[in-house]
């Protein structure tokens, strides 16, 4: 699994959930977690959460922390959401533990921190996570936590979720099958 953080702003539009985006920006092949800073402005066709596509709800925050993530592994959607949640705990951990999640949203003083999504493709699954930097009113923000080194953030957040799934592979191959017994 790779892992990369892109120093330029991009604004996130929800078409970064295309299969194979990281391999068409960046070159990369393999599972990958990516992420970058910018706004956040999904368009109605990008929705993938069918109650904010039906009801027509807007998804905007000037500026968020995305992390992009792709698994090319049997593609499943309870398994990206279960990887999802994975993401997410460890945003909150590393940007602290006094953070609530409810599934897979963050919430600091009562106050939404984050948006999140995930789905699959036919080859193979994405996760889009972002936490804000700065918020629309009403909304909680990094900022107001008191985190100021947002890049240094990203990347502990990268580092984590990789070394994670990178365990759980080295544990699926170490586990001996019942029928050895």
């Amino acid at each position: 699994m790779d892992w990369v953080f892109i120093e330029d702003e991009l604004e996130y539009d929800g078409s970064q959930l295309k299969s194979l985006w990281a391999y068409s920006l960046l070159g990369i092949k393999e599972d990958s977690i990516i992420s970058f800073i910018g706004p956040c402005n999904v368009k109605r066709e990008h929705m993938v959460d069918y109650e904010d596509y039906a009801s027509g709800y807007s998804i905007y925050s000037p500026k968020m922390l995305h992390f992009i993530v792709e698994h090319f592994d049997e593609v499943s959607l309870r398994l990206i959401y279960t990887r999802q949640r994975l993401l997410v705990t460890i945003a909150r951990d590393t940007i602290d533990p006094a953070i609530e999640r409810v599934g897979d949203d963050l919430y600091w003083n009562g106050k939404k921190l984050s948006v999140s999504i995930a789905t699959i493709s036919p080859i193979s699954a994405k996760i889009h996570f972002g936490i804000n930097i700065e918020s629309p009113e009403g909304y909680a923000c990094l900022r107001e936590i008191g985190v100021n080194d947002v890049k240094e953030l990203a990347i502990e957040i990268c580092r984590r979720y990789t070394a994670e799934i990178m365990d759980i592979e080295e544990d699926l191959r170490k586990t001996r099958p019942i029928e050895s017994f």
